[in-house]
């Protein structure tokens, strides 16, 4: 009798661990979307990018259309999500190095943590916006993060990257868009 609970237990263990490890892999493998998104995945590609007005660690706010005329690569993230964590020195890197035409925005989703904690220790000098109230997450229906979205000058959404981003990948989505 014991040796059939240990099995049960074993076995239930074994499962526990290859469900787990299959997860951990789905959620590193970075993903790109080039067709508009479905099952309420968030705002479509080709889009109008949903507006939003969110303020900053330093307290001014950022409102999306003022950016009008702006390419926007607008990033969903958290202190405590390995992959945002991850991604952020080419983020910054590619913040310092792009043209005056293109902004980075990262929108933060936990402003309960140390967010300026963070900023502090990786050196971040691109905007991050505070969403405070969940509505811009909710409004773009952020499933999984990072999620970075792709907003040409005239506000339309021309990409979607669901992932850690490397600076090559920055570069390349920028460039496709006006």
């Amino acid at each position: 009798m014991i040796r059939k609970v240990i099995a049960a237990v074993v076995l239930v263990t074994l499962l526990t661990v290859a469900i787990v490890q299959a997860m951990d892999k789905k959620t590193e493998t970075p993903e790109t979307t080039s067709q508009p998104s479905e099952n309420n995945e968030g705002p479509a590609i080709g889009a109008k990018a949903p507006d939003f007005e969110l303020k900053t660690l330093t307290g001014e706010t950022v409102k999306l259309s003022s950016l009008k005329g702006k390419k926007v690569m607008l990033n969903f993230w958290a202190t405590w999500c390995p992959p945002c964590k991850a991604e952020m020195p080419e983020m910054e890197q590619f913040s310092k190095e792009a043209n005056e035409d293109i902004v980075v925005l990262a929108v933060n989703i936990d402003p309960q943590l140390d967010v300026q904690g963070f900023v502090d220790e990786n050196k971040i000098t691109f905007p991050i916006l505070l969403d405070a109230e969940d509505i811009v997450n909710e409004t773009y229906q952020v499933l999984s993060i990072p999620t970075t979205y792709f907003i040409d000058s005239q506000g339309i959404i021309q990409n979607k990257y669901t992932g850690a981003m490397s600076l090559t990948i920055m570069e390349d989505f920028t460039k496709k868009i006006n």
